[in-house]
């Protein structure tokens, strides 16, 4: 009997903002319940910042744990900033159902929370990740001097 490894291509995005609508989301049908939160991600100048909302599962039971220790301070509109990793983003189609906007195409972009680096509420910093090993590859991982885009002779 052999033994494969599944291989994976990860698509990860890093970044900050503010965390909002924390839920617990119940699957109609079969699924089990999960977390989900939105994000709204910082980008762009720091004197003009635009936002990206990414609408998240939460995955892995340490940012659980730290998401629905969030979830009250985001209910009652506190600010709450993040640094995260999200893991697979994609955008999902839509089409509006009421408002202005009823009838027209949209787009949403979902993606998986996989760990949360830090967290502050109103600039307080209420968590900080420890520290662990480099992400790096078994592998010898080149230095900036041994590194060359030049095919091998």
């Amino acid at each position: 009997m052999s033994t494969t490894d599944a291989k994976f291509f990860d698509l990860h995005t890093t970044g900050i903002g503010y965390l909002n609508r924390i839920r617990e989301v119940k699957p109609r049908g079969k699924g089990s319940p999960f977390m989900a939160v939105a994000i709204a991600a910082l980008h762009g100048s720091a004197d003009a910042v635009e936002y990206s909302y990414i609408d998240c599962n939460v995955v892995g039971a340490e940012a659980e744990k730290l998401i629905r220790r969030c979830q009250e301070a985001v209910s009652a509109e506190k600010k709450v900033l993040v640094s995260f990793r999200i893991g697979d983003i994609w955008a999902d189609a839509f089409t509006y159902e009421k408002g202005d906007k009823k009838g027209q195409p949209g787009a949403s972009l979902k993606g998986r929370l996989l760990f949360i680096g830090w967290i502050k509420v109103d600039g307080e910093t209420v968590y900080e990740a420890k520290p662990r090993e480099a992400d790096t590859p078994a592998e010898h991982v080149l230095n900036s001097e041994e590194a060359s885009c030049a095919p091998a002779a």
